[in-house]
């Protein structure tokens, strides 16, 4: 088994206490995979290492692939399946590490906790006005595990909620007091506040663009904890200059570190608040993520040995 992104050592502790062979090779060149891969029967990836057609297409013994985290955006599912190899990842183990920033990230933005900051440090000691979420109305864009976590906490805190999502999830909606529509713009016209929940697909990337915004109220608040991509950055420093975005928390950027001269300006925006992909970057969900990724690892190469 290769695994070739950093991860927990309780990952590598299950996998080998379960009798495989592990090796570890954080940092890994793509060169170097191509060279190598074809002698695995498992590779254990997280999000740096893109498992595309070509690896997948090299790796001659390759029975399972496992994303250790949320998303499989960086993995060619069609291509895994194609070739009767197993993808698995852990969906809910980052789930509530990634509500609860979204729901700090909301509030650092109503309370324009960044620029607070800046003053305080430049020895300025002057307030600026935030406003109360409380009787606001929150748009959830994509309403899947995480999305309908945020509800919960943001319902809880005396927000509505309006939620969007291509699939018909009316049902979760009306569990938690919130609204439900599967019409993007009808979400984003009502909100005071947005936060994105979408995994990467070529139907979301740029979700939300110029057309979007121009939908929005003025003065409306944007989260994104969900993939950099989804938010067109062009788009988004537009919506600041013309005051229709108040202000733009975002943990995930197109580029990671920021690399176009859009990206740059948005992280060094007084109006822009933003965080280093840090949603799961907590002890509880990496252990979640640990377990869960290891106990289906080992299930699938069970199955697929079984199979054989």
């Amino acid at each position: 088994m290769l695994v070739t992104d950093h991860v927990a050592d309780l990952l590598l502790e299950r996998l080998r206490g379960a009798g495989l062979e592990v090796d570890y090779r954080p940092g890994i060149s793509r060169g170097e995979l191509l060279r190598i891969v074809h002698g695995y029967d498992a590779l254990v990836v997280r999000s740096r290492t893109r498992v595309d057609r070509e690896v997948i297409e090299r790796a001659e013994r390759l029975k399972v692939i496992a994303r250790a985290g949320v998303g499989l955006d960086n993995i060619d599912v069609e291509a895994a399946r194609e070739r009767g190899i197993r993808v698995v990842n852990a969906p809910a183990a980052a789930t509530q590490s990634v509500a609860e920033l979204t729901i700090g990230l909301l509030i650092a933005a109503a309370r324009r906790l960044a620029e607070s900051l800046e003053l305080a440090r430049g020895g300025v000691w002057k307030k600026v006005m935030g406003f109360e979420l409380y009787g606001k109305t929150l748009a959830v864009i994509g309403f899947g595990r995480i999305g309908r976590r945020v509800a919960e906490i943001a319902r809880a805190i005396g927000m509505k909620i309006v939620a969007y999502d291509v699939v018909d999830l009316s049902s979760h909606a009306e569990k938690i007091g919130a609204e439900f529509t599967r019409d993007l713009h009808e979400a984003l016209r009502r909100a005071d506040a947005v936060t994105l929940h979408v995994p990467l697909t070529p139907e979301t990337w740029h979700l939300i663009g110029r057309r979007e915004f121009e939908a929005m109220k003025r003065g409306v608040i944007l989260v994104n904890t969900s993939r950099g991509p989804v938010v067109d950055s062009e788009a988004l420093l537009w919506a600041l200059e013309e005051g229709i975005v108040a202000a733009a928390a975002l943990d995930v950027l197109e580029h990671e570190p920021p690399a176009t001269e859009a990206e740059k300006r948005l992280v060094s925006h007084p109006r822009v608040f933003v965080t280093t992909h840090i949603g799961a970057s907590t002890r509880e969900a990496q252990q979640r993520v640990a377990e869960e990724t290891a106990r289906k690892l080992i299930e699938a190469l069970a199955a697929q040995c079984g199979a054989d």
